[in-house]
């Protein structure tokens, strides 16, 4: 389930917690909203907890070296005519 799917969860529960006033035999809609809503929360936690672990920037693993011993050509825009 994706932070969509948690963010329905969490409105879902609150329109059966807060919005209704249905009356069902057996079922109790407000237990129900806030179970969906909990459901929701810890979804959206564990989602954005996932999310910062992905976030890591690894530094690249060889380094770039400007050698000026190594030109194959001029690189000053003024070359051709086309910056080449």
């Amino acid at each position: 389930m994706g932070l969509g799917g948690c963010i329905i969860l969490i409105a879902v529960g609150a329109i059966l917690t807060f919005a209704t006033d249905w009356d069902m035999q057996g079922v109790n809609l407000d237990l129900v909203g806030i179970i969906l809503m909990i459901v929701g929360l810890i979804g959206v936690s564990t989602f954005s907890s996932i999310a910062r672990r992905r976030r890591v920037v690894v530094p690249p693993t060889t380094p770039v070296v400007d050698d000026p011993a190594v030109t194959h050509h001029r690189r000053d825009g003024y070359t051709d005519g086309y910056g080449v």
